[in-house]
């Protein structure tokens, strides 16, 4: 029976010092291989990889699209791509972003789980919100073992938190004993084949780019009133959860952590625009007084300053409710517009 044999790797703040403590606990001729995904961003530089050669003795490498996956190797996601593995293969996706990333933590874990099953292991480390709770849900489910760094332990919780909430996680650890961990599990046998889940293989392929239609979308997940803020499409409610998570028609995929944290953003955003508007009317209204005035038109006059106060206190109305948004002081509100 064969050993477990290929660990996924997940994390944002902190994990990289967080990787670089692990990865030295993995000798040269450590017998398995290590995939990583850290939110980068799209703009990176791919420096990742020498960082860690810097600290580690495993050999770590900038993942290649197309590259052969070689045993007692560490893969690290590069910028704007998402890191799947698919038939022994490196394959990078240009995918649709998860919880706003590419590279996102998610495909990673479905892609290891759908390839290699319970020879599978998958870490989630430091990190915010709940990026990797679904996407290692999906792994287990493939039949891997799920590992998650002690929150305690974390320098920001989000991450192994959310992963705790979302499934029976295996094993929980602070990261100084993460790394005998892996080496004790990577000495195990595998457990038994088990069946592929289709909506496993359905987020694969939407991570890789494959064209995905609303019909395959509505296989997976039902519509709900509420828009994708990256494209403005109907989302749909992912049936397999927790977490709770949504995808669009073009595939974006959102926890409803991550929804909610940038939809708030949205809304801060439209209430100042408003505010800003607001503002600007009476600032008009009140142009249109002092000409009345000097018209000799007194009605009208009269018409706009009272427009001008009504409408001030629109805008105070409003301003108010941003304050308790944000509790910023109200001689800082225009500061912040």
């Amino acid at each position: 029976m064969a050993h477990r044999d290929v660990i996924a790797i997940g994390g944002s703040m902190g994990a990289i010092g967080a990787l670089k403590h692990l990865l030295r606990e993995l000798p040269s001729d450590f017998a398995a291989t290590v995939f990583v995904v850290i939110h980068v961003g799209a703009r990176g530089k791919d420096l990742l990889a020498d960082i860690f050669n810097q600290h580690v003795e495993i050999a770590v490498k900038t993942a290649v699209d197309g590259e052969h996956v070689e045993c007692g190797c560490v893969y690290v996601a590069p910028a704007d791509r998402h890191l799947l593995v698919l038939d022994n293969k490196i394959r990078l996706g240009r995918g649709p972003r998860e919880n706003l990333s590419r590279p996102a933590v998610d495909p990673l874990f479905r892609s290891i789980g759908l390839s290699y099953g319970p020879r599978a292991v998958g870490v989630v480390l430091t990190g915010m919100l709940n990026d990797g709770a679904a996407g290692l849900a999906d792994l287990k489910r493939c039949g891997g073992i799920t590992v998650v760094q002690n929150p305690l332990d974390a320098v920001e919780p989000g991450m192994p938190m959310g992963a705790l909430k979302a499934s029976d996680v295996d094993y929980r650890a602070p990261l100084a004993d993460l790394g005998s961990l892996l080496l004790k599990l990577t000495g195990e046998q595998a457990g038994p084949a088990v069946p592929i889940p289709s909506d496993i293989r359905l987020e694969v392929d939407i991570a890789l780019g494959r064209p995905v239609d609303p019909a395959a979308i509505g296989t997976i997940a039902d519509t709900v009133p509420l828009s994708c803020p990256a494209c403005g499409g109907v989302l749909s409610e992912i049936r397999s959860r927790p977490p709770l998570r949504f995808r669009c028609q073009v595939g974006h995929a959102y926890t409803s952590e991550t929804l909610v944290t940038e939809k708030e953003g949205a809304v801060d955003e439209a209430m100042r625009v408003a505010l800003r508007i607001i503002e600007e009317r009476v600032t008009l209204c009140e142009k249109m007084a002092d000409d009345a005035w000097r018209s000799g038109l007194d009605a009208a006059a009269r018409a706009n300053k009272q427009r001008a106060e009504e409408i001030r206190g629109h805008a105070e109305t409003l301003r108010g409710a941003i304050l308790a948004k944000t509790d910023v002081p109200a001689d800082k509100v225009d500061d912040a517009e």
